[in-house]
Formats: C-alpha cells, structure tokens, sequence
C-alpha cells in the first residue's frame, strides 16, 4: 500500500520517542495467556495436527511429541523472560534480537515474523473457508465458494482488529472458554468411561518420533504473543513472564493429555489403522471420538466451535501483525503512520487497516489461484509459518546469550538462566528446525520441489530483511 504518512495529530494518543504512537491497556496474565492460546487454536490442532501426528508419526505414542515441543519452549522461555525486563518496547522477538545482535538482525528477525504471521493468517483464512462450507453442506446449506466464507470472517476481524484491545481479548476469552470446555467434556467421558474396541490388525508401520514433534511444534505458533502485548499489560514486568511460562505450560499440557485421551479412547493397537481410515472417508478422528463417548449433540457443537475456533485463531494473528507492524513503524523500519494509535479506542488502528487490505490482497490472489484451501493454501502457508517461528526462536535464543555476555553485571549470579539455558535451548530449535526440514514435504502435502522453495522463502525473507535499508543505529 503506498499511503503517505500523516503528520502526527491529537489522535495519535499516548507518545512515545519521536511522537510515535503507543498502546494501552489493562490486561493482566490470564488475558494475555487467552490471546496467545487463541492464536495457537487449541480445538483446530487437536483436530487437525492429532490425526496427522498419529498416522504420519508414532501413532499410539504421538502425544510424546507435544510433551517434547513443551519441554523445548520452556528451555527457550528461562532466556526469553530473563530478557524480558530490559525491553521496552512490545516488538517481541525483533526487540529481543537486535538488543542482543544488533540493528541489522533485528529487522532482519522483523521481515520475518511478518512473513511467518501473514503466511499462517493466509492459511487459516483457507482453512476457515474451507470448513465453513463443508459444515454449510453437512447442515443441508447450499455449496458456496470457500473464499466466500473466507471474505465474511476477514470483515469481522477488521472491525475488531480495529477497535481497543479488550473487545478482542473478550471475544478471544469466550471461544476459547468453550472450545476448551468441550475437549475437556470429551477427555473426561474418555477417562470415566472407556469403551473397549475390538484391536484392528494391518495398521502399518508407523513414523517416526520426528514427525509427531513436527506437527506439534506447528500447534504453538502465536507463541511470542505475551511480549507482543506489552504496552497493554497491566503489569509488564510481572504480567509477560508469567503468561509466557502459563501460555507454554498450559498449552502443551492440554495438547498432550488430549492427544493421549483420544489415542485411548480407541486403544493403542488400533487407533493408527482407525485414524488412517477415516481421513481416507474424509472423516475426523476426533469428532468421531467426541460424538461416541459425549454423543451427537457434542459433536455437532465440537464441529461449531472448530469454526470459532479458527476464527479466533484469524482475531489473534490479525492483533499480532498490526502490533508488528506498530512497532516497525516507531522504529522508522515501516512507515511512521503505521505507528499511530487511536484517540478513542487506543488501538493501532491505521497498522489495522493497512492489515486488513493486505490479507484482503492475498485472500483475492488465493481465490483467484483456484488451489484447494486446505490442502494447498493451508498446507504451504503452514509450512512457511512453521519454519519462520522456529528460525525466530533461535535467532531470539543467541540474542539473549550475546546481550548479557555483553552486559555481565546484568547477568552476575544468574548465569545458568541466562547464558547455559539459552545456549540449550539454541541447540534444541536447530535440531528441531533440521527435523522440520528434513520432513518439510509432510508439512506442505506438495511436490519435492515446490516445498523446497517454499522452505527457502523464510531465510531469504530473512536475508532480505538484513541487507535492507538501515536505521539509526546501524
């Protein structure tokens, strides 16, 4: 969009270094840790990655992948909080890597996240569609265009995207209330009740543990969100690290206790070959599982809520992106109007709209592309967004290690949180982003090469960002 800058107004609310707009707000841990697992869609990845992790990974053990990734974000958490109380600024991630690696890195890591958060709001856009019009036919509704569907849920988010933080954080806080609730319902029923089921022979080999790490890792994207928040928390210094260690904790207990239920639920010698053969129908594991322990009327609000759910989850990344963007706009790296705020709603209402006309763009190129929305546009954009986050995280890893190596006296007595932990967690996101790499094509569902050059997309984006333009402190 080439919009000239607006000179600075009285509706540019709270200021900051060069008359750039600043948020506010007043969210304590338990809004914060509702945006962030929003984003991450709890009840669309235990639909979605459960299935995939089970036949494509280590079937009856694929819950030992989200246990996994949980473990892996809370080493990387110690650094990230640690860091946390010497930045000012809610750019998350590209704050922390250019306080630690300097100017160049940091908008590199910028130009990334963005890539990484358009990529996956894309491919939820899709998937949103795509589930909306195959619940319109299964409720005797006519057969729409996906991108119809995907149209009307990307006008909803603008309004609340553009509006103060806390209508968000409360239409966040309800869906996310209820599509918890109900796997709860299920998990319960599961546990209280088991069903034997008759063992099913021929089930295949299974994958390997790299696989069901894979798909779990891509179940915390939006992870970055409690520092993203930052000008709005009640209590920065106490609020972001504790919704940070409560987002992962939560997140990853729920996933894997979930996955665990419904690979139970079936039983162990027989829920790979059941799994297989009901996405070979087009069915899903787990409203199959939710409609024979909890019953019809379960299944049907499981399948309503699948779609709050995802619609929830285009909310968060939709808050993500405007706030990056905020922020890319103070820093001088994006154009200054894009750091304006609201006199009334205290939202970064100009970065909102410049949002909204890019998913706009991009949800007209899809549709006019004629790809499948879930397998095409879903797949690929996951892929994407899959790698970026993991990339993000490391480089946020070697930030937190070089900034107190640098600065010792911050770090004195506290070296093993600082210093060991991080470099731990660095080794631990690489060799998780080779296992990512190494398996890209399971991600994307496309050819070899096709998921090749989506897989460079991230570091070239990257290296773009690096060798662009420059800031004050280059």
């Amino acid at each position: 969009m080439n919009v000239r800058a607006a000179a600075p107004t009285a509706a540019d609310t709270t200021r900051g270094p060069a008359g750039m707009g600043r948020l506010s707000g007043n969210l304590g841990v338990a809004e914060i840790i509702f945006m962030v697992i929003a984003a991450a869609a709890p009840l669309t990845v235990i639909s979605g990655n459960v299935p995939l992790a089970i036949t494509q990974g280590n079937g009856p053990l694929a819950w030992t992948g989200f246990v996994a990734a949980a473990v892996v974000l809370l080493l990387f958490s110690v650094g990230f909080v640690a860091m946390t109380a010497y930045m000012t600024e809610a750019g998350a991630f590209f704050t922390y890597i250019r306080a630690g690696l300097g100017a160049r890195c940091g908008r590199a890591g910028a130009f990334l996240a963005l890539l990484t958060y358009t990529a996956i709001q894309l491919g939820v856009y899709g998937f949103f569609g795509w589930s909306m019009d195959d619940a319109a036919r299964q409720w005797g509704g006519p057969a729409l265009p996906w991108w119809l569907y995907a149209a009307g849920a990307l006008v909803a988010v603008a309004v609340m995207g553009y509006r103060h933080i806390d209508l968000s954080s409360r239409v966040l806080g309800v869906a996310l209330v209820l599509e918890i609730g109900v796997v709860v319902v299920m998990n319960a029923m599961i546990v209280w009740r088991p069903m034997p089921v008759a063992p099913v022979a021929d089930a295949g080999p299974t994958g390997p543990f790299a696989v069901a790490l894979l798909f779990a890792m891509t179940g915390f994207i939006g992870f970055e969100a409690t520092a993203i928040f930052r000008d709005e928390a009640r209590d920065p210094q106490r609020t972001i690290p504790r919704a940070t260690y409560g987002a992962v904790a939560i997140i990853g207990l729920f996933y894997a206790m979930s996955c665990w239920c419904v690979i139970h639920a079936w039983g162990a010698d027989s829920i790979t070959a059941i799994t297989r053969g009901l996405l070979d129908h087009g069915r899903n594991i787990v409203l199959e599982t939710a409609g024979r322990y909890a019953g019809r009327v379960m299944q049907q609000a499981m399948q309503v809520l699948l779609l709050t759910s995802l619609f929830a989850c285009l909310l968060s990344f939709h808050n993500i992106i405007a706030r990056y963007q905020l922020a890319l706009g103070r820093e001088g790296i994006m154009p200054a109007f894009l750091a304006r705020t609201h006199d009334r709603h205290a939202s970064p209402h100009v970065a909102s709209v410049a949002q909204t006309g890019t998913a706009c763009v991009l949800l007209v190129l899809a549709a006019l592309s004629g790809v499948d929305p879930l397998v095409d546009i879903f797949g690929s954009m996951a892929g994407i967004s899959t790698v970026g986050i993991i990339v993000l995280m490391v480089l946020t890893s070697v930030a937190v290690v070089a900034f107190f190596t640098r600065r010792r006296d911050l770090s004195r007595g506290r070296a093993f949180s600082t210093v060991a932990i991080p470099c731990i967690a660095a080794v631990a996101l690489c060799v998780v982003l080779y296992i990512i790499l190494a398996n890209f094509t399971r991600i994307t569902g496309l050819a070899e090469r096709t998921s090749l050059m989506l897989a460079v997309l991230p570091f070239a984006v990257t290296g773009l960002g690096f060798c662009t333009g420059r800031t004050a402190t280059d």
